[in-house]
């Protein structure tokens, strides 16, 4: 999906179009950055396909509907054409549902052609049941194990959770030859490039960077910063 086996996605957590095209004028021909994240608050207020007709991205664009895959299983492949009908690349899923409905929608998104990404756990504390969460401390394992399985091959992994990576891809790479890696957490929520990337060395892996770049006083330069640190491990 994308060129490069590293690089930086942009989060785009901004509030309106107008700040959504300005970000993407100052980033798009950067060297390093290799796509766009849109999550479900801009495309609520203005519609995920009219976003994709006002802007031209250059590059390809994810759809997180934070999150998706939690609902029940029919709904999936009405939630895949709507985004295929949207123009995305790829859509990320969360499915905490269970295994049914992360089936049938790795399944719908592969269908409408685009690319299923796969998270199980995220970065904020208090998210697993041994951090005072609601989720079962496996269900991570038991979502990345079910996704590889089914020809999944990029995860969602929690950038700034060292340890969470180290497992999660050891776990992957046992089960898949070349899993594909994309960390939110980086930036404003701890985690650093350098050591997320270390651990995943030799596999591809990209960056999830939002609020440090899109709230910099300037966007071109901490996109490059960021892009620069990733492009190192090629």
């Amino acid at each position: 999906m994308f060129e490069r086996e590293h690089g930086v996605i942009i989060a785009c957590d901004v509030d309106t179009i107008d700040e959504l095209r300005n970000l993407v004028e100052n980033t798009y021909d950067i060297e390093g950055i290799v796509g766009y994240k849109i999550g479900a608050n801009l495309a609520l207020k203005y519609g995920l396909k009219n976003i994709m007709d006002e802007i031209d991205f250059h590059l390809p664009v994810i759809y997180d509907h934070q999150k998706a895959g939690t609902d029940i299983p029919y709904i999936a492949e009405k939630f895949a054409k709507a985004c295929r009908h949207a123009g995305m690349k790829g859509v990320i899923i969360f499915p905490q549902a269970g295994p049914k409905s992360e089936e049938a929608f790795i399944d719908a998104i592969i269908a409408n052609e685009m690319v299923p990404m796969v998270g199980g756990e995220m970065t904020h504390e208090a998210y697993l049941a041994e951090d005072g969460g609601f989720l079962l401390d496996e269900a991570p394992a038991r979502i990345y194990e079910i996704a590889a399985k089914k020809g999944v091959e990029y995860f969602i992994l929690p950038g700034n959770k060292e340890e969470a990576i180290k497992k999660y891809h050891m776990l992957l790479a046992n089960i898949i030859n070349e899993p594909k890696y994309c960390m939110p957490g980086i930036g404003r929520q701890g985690g650093e490039i350098s050591r997320a990337f270390a651990v995943l060395r030799g596999y591809a892996a990209y960056a999830i960077v939002g609020s440090a770049i899109y709230r910099s006083d300037d966007v071109a330069g901490a996109a490059k910063r960021f892009a620069k640190e990733a492009m190192e491990f090629e």
